[in-house]
C-alpha cells in the first residue's frame, strides 16, 4: 500500500510540474488529453464497472459543450451558470439514453445508444441555434478571482484539479457499496437481483454517472477551446474514446486514464497521417482484445505471472488456505407453525411447454421442506417463480399472506427471500468478501445522495459492512479465501460461499437449489449440519435435491413434482412409500422396499 501511495504522489507531482517543460502547443495537447481522460473515466464507469454498453458518451460531451456555448453566447449567461445548466442538460440526456437499458442489453443497447449519439450530431449540424456546420465561436473563458484562465497554462491547473477530484470520486464509488453493486450487476444481473440489488435503477444510475463525467468534460472543453463545432463530437471521436477505454482496461479507471493518455499521444504522433492513424487504432484495439483483454491495466499481473512461470520471480510461498469449520448459529425459539410461503394454483408456460401446471403448496415457518422429482419436473422453475425471476402464467404466490406474484427479484430479496442456484452464480470478478458485501448491503438506491453530500457516511457504512462480512466469513470457515476469486476455489467451497452470500441477506425464507450437487460424502454431511443450524436460527428452508438420503434426513415434509404437477406431499416416510413417487422418481417399483430402510437409516444418524 505504501508503494502505491508513493507512486500516486510521484505521478501527481509529475503532472503538477509538467507545464514547466512544455511549449504552448504541447500544453494545449495536455489540456485536451485531460478532457479525454475525464471522458474515459465516465465511460469506464458505465461500461467496465457497470457492464452497460454505451456508445453515447460523446453525445453527453457534446450536449454539455453546446449547452455552455448556447447559454453564454445566445442567452447571455455567465460561464459558471451556463456550465451548471449544461451539466444538468447532459445528466437529463444521460437518463434518457439509459432508459433503453431497462429493457435491452448487449449489442442491442449499443445500437440504441449509438443511434441517440448520431441523432445529437445530426441536430447540432443542422440546428440554427447551434450554429449549424460552422459551430459557435466567441465562448467566454471561465473566470476565477486572480487567475487568468485565458492562459492555457493556468487552465491546465484548473483541469488537473477537476480531473484529480473526478478520478478520486470515481475510485471512491468503485470501492464502496455502489461500485460493488454495479460490478455484481455486470458479472451476473440475475444473481445481483436475487441478493437485493435494484438492477433497473442501478443501470440508470450508471448512465447518470457517465453523463456527469461527459458533461464535465464538455464544459471544460468549451472553456478551453472557446469554440464548438460538430466535428469535435463525431462518431469517429466516440470510437476513439472507446478504443482508449478498451486499450487501457475498461474494468480499471486508472487503466482508462492510461489508455486515454497513450492513445492521445499516439494520435499526435500520427496527426499528419490520418489514414495510418485509423489503421493503427484498429490494430491496437484488436491486439488488445485478443492478447490482453484486461488492457494495459492488466499487464502488470500478466507479467508477474509470466515471470513466476519461467522462474524469474518466486512463487507464492504463503500458507495453503484451508476451509475452516462452520460455526453454528445461535438457536432461537421455533416460530409458530404459520404459513410463510403459499403457492396457489401456479402455472408456468413457455409457449407450448407447460413447465408448471396448477401447483399448490404451503410452507410453514420454521420447517425444512424438500422438493424432489425427476429432471425436467419443474423444480427450478418453481423456485424461479417464487424468487421473482419468472412471472407465472397463472396463479398467485403469497409471502406471509402478502401477494408477491408480480414482485421483482430485488423486492422479494428485501422482503426476506434468499436463494442459491442450481448452477453456481457467484460474481466471478469479485472476491469472496465482495460477494458477501454485495448481499450484506441493504440500502436502497435512494441513499446514493450520500455520495455527493456525505461521503463520510458512505465510508462508515462500508466499514460496518466489512466488519459484518468478516464475521460471516469466519462463521462459514471462509476467512482464508476472503480475497480469492470464486473461480479459484474448489467446487464444494464455492457452494458454501453461495450459501453464505444467501445468508448475508438475513432471510426469513431460504431456497436452496440442489446444494449437494457435486459434493463428496463429507461435504454433504457438513451441508446437512449447516442447513440444520440455519433452521435452528429461525430461518425457513426449502430445498431442491436429488440426494434422497439428504432429503429424508433433513426434511420434515417433502413435495414431489413430476411433469410440472404435484404428485405427492407428506412426511418423508409417506412420500417414499407412495407408488406414484416410486414410479415417477425412482423409476422402478421394486425399489419401494428399500426406501423405508433409507428413511430409517438416515433418521437414526
Amino acid at each position: 500500500m505504501k508503494y502505491r501511495i508513493a507512486g500516486i504522489a510521484a505521478l501527481v507531482a509529475f503532472a503538477w510540474y509538467l507545464p514547466y517543460q512544455l511549449d504552448s502547443y504541447m500544453i494545449h495537447v495536455a489540456n485536451v488529453i485531460i478532457v479525454f481522460a475525464i471522458l474515459a473515466i465516465g465511460l469506464g464507469l458505465v461500461m467496465g464497472v457497470a457492464g452497460q454498453i454505451n456508445l453515447a458518451q460523446i453525445a453527453f460531451f457534446g450536449a454539455a459543450a453546446y449547452g455552455t456555448a448556447i447559454l453564454t453566447t445566445r442567452a447571455g449567461f455567465g460561464f459558471w451558470t451556463a456550465a451548471a445548466l449544461a451539466m444538468l442538460i447532459a445528466a437529463t440526456i444521460g437518463l434518457l439514453v439509459g432508459t433503453p437499458a431497462l429493457r435491452m442489453q448487449s449489442h442491442y443497447l449499443g445500437i440504441v445508444t449509438l443511434g441517440l449519439a448520431l441523432a445529437l450530431t445530426n441536430w447540432v449540424t443542422n440546428a440554427h441555434i447551434a450554429g449549424g456546420a460552422e459551430g459557435i465561436s466567441g465562448i467566454p473563458a471561465p473566470e476565477l478571482p486572480g487567475i487568468d484562465l485565458h492562459n492555457a497554462y493556468f487552465f491546465y491547473y484548473l483541469e488537473l484539479v477537476v480531473f484529480l477530484l473526478a478520478l478520486a470520486f470515481g475510485l471512491f464509488v468503485v470501492h464502496t457499496p455502489l461500485g460493488r453493486k454495479m460490478r455484481a450487476m455486470r458479472d451476473d444481473s440475475l444473481a445481483a437481483g436475487a441478493v437485493g440489488v435494484e438492477v433497473p435503477q442501478l443501470r440508470m444510475t450508471a448512465f447518470f454517472l457517465s453523463s456527469i463525467y461527459g458533461g464535465l468534460a464538455g464544459v471544460l472543453y468549451a472553456g478551453l477551446i472557446r469554440y464548438v463545432a460538430p466535428e469535435s463530437f463525431s462518431i469517429a471521436n466516440m470510437f476513439l474514446l472507446l478504443a482508449m477505454v478498451i486499450i487501457g482496461g475498461r474494468q480499471s479507471l486508472i487503466g482508462c486514464v492510461v489508455g486515454a493518455v497513450a492513445l492521445s499521444l499516439l494520435r499526435e504522433v500520427l496527426v499528419d497521417y490520418p489514414t495510418y492513424a485509423q489503421v493503427a487504432y484498429g490494430s491496437v484495439v484488436v491486439l488488445t482484445v485478443v492478447f490482453a483483454p484486461t488492457g494495459l491495466a492488466g499487464l502488470p499481473k500478466r507479467i508477474r505471472g509470466l515471470l513466476r512461470r519461467v522462474g524469474w520471480l518466486p512463487g507464492d510461498t504463503g500458507p495453503v488456505p484451508k476451509l475452516g469449520p462452520f460455526l453454528p448459529y445461535a438457536e432461537t425459539p421455533r416460530p409458530a407453525a404459520e404459513p410463510i410461503l403459499r403457492i396457489d394454483e401456479v402455472s408456468m408456460h413457455f409457449r407450448g411447454l407447460k413447465a408448471l401446471q396448477e401447483i399448490s403448496m404451503t410452507v410453514n415457518a420454521g420447517e425444512i421442506r424438500g422438493i424432489v422429482g425427476p429432471n425436467g419436473s419443474g423444480k427450478t422453475t418453481l423456485f424461479n417463480v417464487v424468487s421473482g425471476l419468472y412471472r407465472p402464467t397463472a396463479g398467485r404466490v403469497y409471502l406471509a399472506d402478502k401477494d408477491m406474484t408480480a414482485a421483482s427479484p430485488h423486492v422479494l430479496a428485501r422482503k426476506g427471500i434468499a436463494r442459491t442456484f442450481q448452477n453456481l452464480r457467484l460474481f466471478a470478478l469479485l472476491s469472496v468478501r465482495d460477494n458477501l458485501l454485495v448481499a450484506l448491503d441493504q440500502t436502497s438506491i435512494l441513499s446514493n445522495w450520500r455520495y455527493v453530500l456525505w461521503q463520510a457516511g458512505v465510508w462508515r457504512h462500508d466499514q460496518s459492512l466489512r466488519a459484518e462480512a468478516d464475521e460471516l466469513l469466519q462463521r462459514f470457515g471462509l476467512t482464508d479465501f476472503a480475497d480469492s476469486a470464486p473461480g479459484e476455489l474448489p467446487y464444494g467451497t464455492q457452494r458454501r460461499v453461495e450459501i453464505a452470500r444467501a445468508m448475508a441477506r438475513r432471510p426469513s425464507l431460504l431456497l436452496l437449489d440442489e446444494p449437494a450437487a457435486g459434493l463428496n460424502g463429507e461435504e454433504v454431511r457438513q451441508l446437512s449440519e449447516i442447513v440444520r443450524s440455519i433452521r435452528a436460527s429461525g430461518v425457513t428452508v426449502v430445498i431442491i435435491e436429488h440426494n434422497m438420503g439428504l432429503v429424508m434426513s433433513l426434511c420434515e415434509r417433502v413435495t414431489v413434482l413430476a411433469s410440472g404437477r404435484v404428485i405427492a406431499d407428506g412426511t418423508p416416510a409417506e412420500v417414499a412409500r407412495a407408488p406414484q413417487v416410486v414410479e415417477a422418481y425412482l423409476g422402478d417399483s421394486a425399489m419401494s422396499e428399500d426406501v423405508p430402510e433409507i428413511v430409517e437409516t438416515e433418521a437414526a444418524r
